[in-house]
């Protein structure tokens, strides 16, 4: 069996990673979070949200419809509620003067993009095997050598350089954090961009 790198796409637009790591304790301060233990919403910090609905990025729509096979059966289960990602347009106006909201521009410039948010995993932490309904863009803004995405059955790490990446989360995948320190991660979800 070879192994299908295919599903790990290099973007060609760079970011500066220690203006993402500022942004990220930027919003940190101005939300008052001392870390991830504050972030509410399963680690995630939404960047945009439905325009004038600040309800959009809470709950079940904070995380949005992903596939899963919870047991050995095997069989696929439905979990959260479908959302209208096109929807997610409009940039959070408590971080329009982070680097993000630069990032946000640059990205929407040239991608469709849904909701953007910062995710993060705690150490020695993972996401459950699922399926998302559109490929995910991400920037490594924290991470370790432990911090690892497996998408199928192929594992790859993604550094904190400022690379973009878009995964094929539409397959089966997983994100694992066995390091020692938290990862954070921009991802924005991808609404025009095909996997062969």
């Amino acid at each position: 069996m070879s192994l299908n790198f295919d599903d790990f796409q290099k973007q060609d637009v760079k970011f500066d990673i220690k203006k993402l790591q500022k942004a990220y304790k930027d919003i940190l301060s101005i939300k008052g979070f001392v870390g991830i233990d504050g972030v509410s919403n399963f680690g995630a910090i939404s960047l945009t949200q439905i325009p004038g609905d600040p309800e959009s990025i809470k709950g079940h729509k904070a995380r949005g419809v992903f596939w899963t096979k919870p047991d050995a059966s095997g069989k696929e289960a439905i979990r959260d509620e479908f959302i209208n990602e096109s929807a997610y347009s409009e940039f959070i106006d408590d971080y329009k003067n982070t680097y993000f909201k630069e990032v946000f521009d640059v990205l929407s410039s040239r991608y469709k993009l849904g909701r953007v948010r910062v995710l993060l995993k705690k150490p020695r932490s993972t996401l459950s095997w699922h399926r998302d309904p559109e490929p995910r863009l991400h920037i490594p803004i924290i991470t370790n050598p432990g911090s690892i995405m497996v998408i199928d059955n192929v594992a790859k790490h993604l550094p904190a350089d400022g690379s973009v990446w878009i995964t094929n989360n539409t397959k089966y995948h997983n994100a694992f954090n066995g390091g020692e320190e938290n990862r954070v991660h921009l991802v924005a979800c991808v609404l025009d961009h095909k996997f062969n």
